[in-house]
């Protein structure tokens, strides 16, 4: 019997089938034709054997006009497994679609985390009424994970977790597990409280199961653990899972009660994110999601384009003060661009590295000064290596010594320039509580540009070059 089976099938040829094969062109052409002939049962066919994630992608990949009719075709399998791997935008879109006795349905068969996660972003008024659907309990836990600020531990936390105390035996716990029908899902690590719930350690998994039932909880437990505060931003959560390796962590309230924890695979999530995040915004380009609306992309981007536009002015400003050196000497013109060009690359590549290490906290106030020397140095290194190709080659072809020497000297000192600012403007938006992935590349370009037509234009004319 032959065990392959056509991509188109969505049936695995083998466990170790590649998800992109699952979501292939042709796959996805297939479904969207079964559910534009109003075939559904060959739809949910194809769809059913698929994990949550590709269901997620194949929703993704259907173009917008064509979801709803996708999304109607295969509504039952469209849980809440399914919504929480799904871009924010899509799942916004498909939930809009949907009665709010069906998302609190959804909501209700997820963690805390990935419940909260659906509905904060809901309209005030649809989410009062998921939230009046809900059963009581399911209610006071999201109400509460919403009380708190947005990209904090409290909404990242989730409620579902174990927690023994101090003075039960690893027997008690080994029975407590296997009698008790409503746990925690998934679990690594058991935590141990104190008669008023502070956490006082941590239990794993593997050590309960090779321990003897007779010893005490109190005795093979890790009493250092890492604690994270509700109010505690994700991006700090995700640095201190990242320092200490961590699987798993409690999240404490205000007065030390245990109130969740938080696991690695809700990181992952938070450094994917916080990454592409802060990427898109150093080229202002907002959130850089392929569904988000073209109006609010537009709306984003042209801001930032209109400041960039300012700077340019600048710019050009500082040409206008040179016209009658430029006029005098044609060549200016078209080497002037590459002391720019070239400082601006230098600015990028020290404001990326500074804004890197102040979201990862390898940049504090402790080890600032020091950073700004390194980045100096590695710009005069920079500066005299480009300066001395670009003097000598410059030279060669229009055969002016004097010419060479004053676009070494400019290149030089702008690549400095450019590497004080790369690192001075983060640290001043960071000082000032300004986001420094966001502002950053418009005042450091605005920095290189006017400071490398005006340092060679400059020198240009001090010299007596057009003279």
């Amino acid at each position: 019997m032959n065990d392959e089976t056509d991509i188109a099938t969505g049936t695995p040829d083998s466990p170790q089938r590649d998800a992109q094969e699952r979501m292939s062109p042709e796959f996805v052409r297939t479904v969207l034709d079964l559910v534009d002939a109003g075939d559904v049962e060959a739809v949910r066919e194809k769809v059913e054997p698929l994990h949550p994630a590709d269901i997620a992608d194949l929703v993704e990949l259907t173009p917008a006009d064509q979801r709803q009719a996708l999304a109607a075709a295969i509504s039952g399998l469209i849980d809440g497994d399914v919504l929480a791997e799904m871009n924010d935008w899509v799942r916004e879109a498909l939930i809009e679609a949907l009665e709010p006795h069906e998302v609190a349905d959804i909501a209700a068969e997820l963690d805390t985390d990935d419940a909260v996660a659906i509905i904060e972003d809901m309209e005030e008024e649809d989410q009062r009424a998921v939230l009046r659907a809900l059963d009581p309990d399911d209610r006071a836990a999201i109400e509460e994970a919403l009380s708190y600020p947005e990209e904090s531990a409290g909404r990242l936390r989730q409620r579902e977790l174990l927690a023994v105390p101090e003075h039960w035996s690893v027997g008690d716990v080994l029975d407590f597990l296997r009698g008790e029908e409503e746990l925690a899902t998934d679990f690594w690590e058991i935590f141990v409280v104190d008669p008023a719930h502070h956490p006082v350690g941590t239990c794993a998994l593997s050590w309960i199961l090779r321990t003897p039932r007779s010893v005490s909880v109190a005795d093979v437990m890790k009493r250092e653990q890492t604690l994270i505060p509700v109010e505690m931003d994700q991006e700090e959560v995700a640095l201190i899972f990242q320092k200490y390796a961590l699987i798993s962590a409690a999240v404490t309230d205000d007065s030390g009660r245990l109130v969740g924890v938080i696991t690695v695979d809700d990181v992952v999530h938070i450094i994917q994110e916080e990454a592409g995040e802060d990427a898109l915004l150093l080229s202002g380009a907002g959130e850089g999601d392929i569904n988000e609306p073209v109006v609010d992309s537009y709306k984003v981007r042209v801001r930032w384009l209109v400041a960039n536009l300012g700077t340019a002015m600048v710019a050009a400003t500082i040409i206008g003060l040179f016209e009658g050196t430029i006029a005098k000497m044609v060549a200016l013109a078209a080497l002037m661009p590459i002391v720019a060009g070239v400082g601006g690359n230098a600015g990028t590549q020290t404001m990326a590295v500074t804004v890197r290490a102040l979201a990862t906290n390898q940049l504090t106030q402790s080890n600032t000064w020091r950073a700004i020397r390194r980045e100096i140095q590695v710009a005069m290194l920079n500066g005299v290596t480009i300066a001395a190709v670009l003097g000598i080659g410059v030279g060669l072809v229009f055969q002016n010594i004097l010419l060479g020497g004053v676009i070494a000297t400019a290149m030089l000192i702008n690549i400095v320039i450019a590497g004080c600012a790369g690192v001075l403007v983060p640290l001043t938006l960071e000082r000032f509580r300004a986001d420094p992935a966001v502002a950053s590349s418009v005042f450091v370009t605005m920095t290189t540009d006017s400071m490398g037509f005006l340092v060679f234009l400059g020198l240009a004319t001090a010299s007596g070059l057009t003279g």
